[in-house]
């Protein structure tokens, strides 16, 4: 059935999204290459691209609201309903699965009481399966607003959901310290992380990932790769899986190899 038009943002919401809208557009020399920060920046407006949304980004940018539809429900960052303040995505790919993704996912969908892709009662959590967090060297991975969790474990994980929800603080194991999931779409959209130490504390890659890179340099490496099971690497916050000690947690290197 045919939907009627989207209503307009409220007057004083309009005119501060579109003074943001204008500085993200003014960085490219073709209006239309800013649409996905817009989508990012409506996204931190709402929670989610609502047809609201999208019709403010197709009038500013000279696009149909086709368009931006198009855009906006091929790529999986762009909520198309509203969602939790945390977004929480476990990784059921290959390798994540066979580590123990699907277990994890299984026991956070019974532990929260939502399926994929639904939020919790409470607005808190919205939880999804990811097809690939590009961090398989640290499998299984969780992320939260974007934010990595890794080597999780189904009792991990749901630790980590009840933190989230008790309002406790959780640090990520690498990456930024966690925001909301709107503010995280703020960031997206291209402005700025004002949070005191939040921009020093996003790092890079993990060790794991940066191996192959040392070896390619001629640079001798590390004895391991990663922690050993039992020891929590640094700033670790409890929401790594517990190790074993008798099984190492990554590939070990001897000289010459």
């Amino acid at each position: 059935m045919p939907q009627l038009p989207a209503p307009a943002y409220p007057a004083e919401v309009r005119a501060r999204l579109e003074a943001d809208a204008k500085e993200v557009i003014a960085r490219y020399p073709d209006s239309r290459s800013a649409l996905l920060p817009l989508l990012h920046l409506v996204q931190s407006e709402e929670g989610y691209v609502s047809r609201t949304g999208m019709a403010f980004c197709a009038e500013l940018l000279g696009l149909t609201t086709a368009e931006v539809t198009a855009v906006a429900t091929f790529y999986t960052m762009y909520r198309r309903r509203p969602s939790g303040d945390y977004q929480v995505g476990v990784c059921t790919n290959t390798l994540c699965a066979v580590m123990g993704g699907d277990a994890i996912f299984d026991r956070l969908k019974e532990h929260l009481g939502v399926g994929n892709d639904e939020t919790t009662e409470d607005g808190k959590i919205t939880l999804e399966h990811i097809e690939c967090n590009a961090a398989c060297d640290f499998a299984p991975v969780v992320m939260v607003n974007w934010e990595f969790f890794d080597n999780q474990t189904p009792e991990s994980a749901t630790r980590l959901v009840d933190d989230l929800i008790a309002g406790r603080t959780v640090e990520p194991t690498r990456g930024a310290p966690l925001c909301s999931y709107k503010e995280t779409a703020r960031i997206l959209a291209g402005f700025p992380d004002e949070r005191p130490g939040a921009v020093e504390a996003s790092g890079g890659a993990g060790p794991a990932s940066l191996i192959g890179l040392r070896l390619a340099k001629g640079e001798e490496p590390p004895p391991r790769v990663v922690a050993p099971r039992g020891e929590r690497p640094h700033g670790d916050s409890g929401h790594t899986a517990p190790q074993d000690p008798d099984q190492p947690a990554g590939p070990t290197a001897e000289e010459g190899e």
